[in-house]
């Protein structure tokens, strides 16, 4: 299976610390993968990677064992729910951020008790979206320096 990545270098001083942090952008819109991608590279991120469907995303996640996932939550052939299970046989710790189009509750919720980070909607206010983000970011940095 081919795996499309990208490479982005920070984007200035202030997020000099984000640097050291990876992400892993899940979504089968490449619309959506560039926008997470470029919200991502102006908090600093220095290296994303992006995949098209679940399987992919799982491939990629073993392979670089990225810091943060942004993962859809509606995909063809595998759900952003059997992705985010398995993600979580492969690593219960991994950081998700479940990617949605539809503001439901329910869904929130069912991805919480998979042991989601949080969400952002697909088409939510940009500053809302990179806000939540830079939040879960930010812990990761926190997290990081305690440990």
């Amino acid at each position: 299976m081919h795996a499309s990545t990208s490479r982005i270098e920070s984007a200035g001083p202030t997020t000099n610390a984000r640097a050291a942090l990876t992400a892993l952008v899940v979504d089968d819109e490449p619309h959506v993968r560039a926008y997470l991608r470029l919200i991502l590279s102006a908090l600093g991120v220095s290296e994303i990677r992006e995949a098209a469907g679940g399987i992919e995303g799982l491939e990629l996640y073993q392979k670089y064992q990225p810091s943060i996932v942004l993962l859809d939550v509606n995909m063809p052939h595998v759900s952003g729910q059997e992705t985010l299970s398995r993600l979580n046989e492969i690593d219960p710790n991994a950081v998700v951020v479940v990617v949605t189009s539809k503001n439901e509750i329910t869904t929130v919720r069912e991805f919480q008790a998979l042991g989601a980070s949080g969400y952002v909607l697909k088409h939510g206010a940009r500053e809302v979206v990179t806000s939540t983000i830079e939040e879960i970011l930010d812990t990761l940095l926190d997290d990081g320096e305690e440990s």
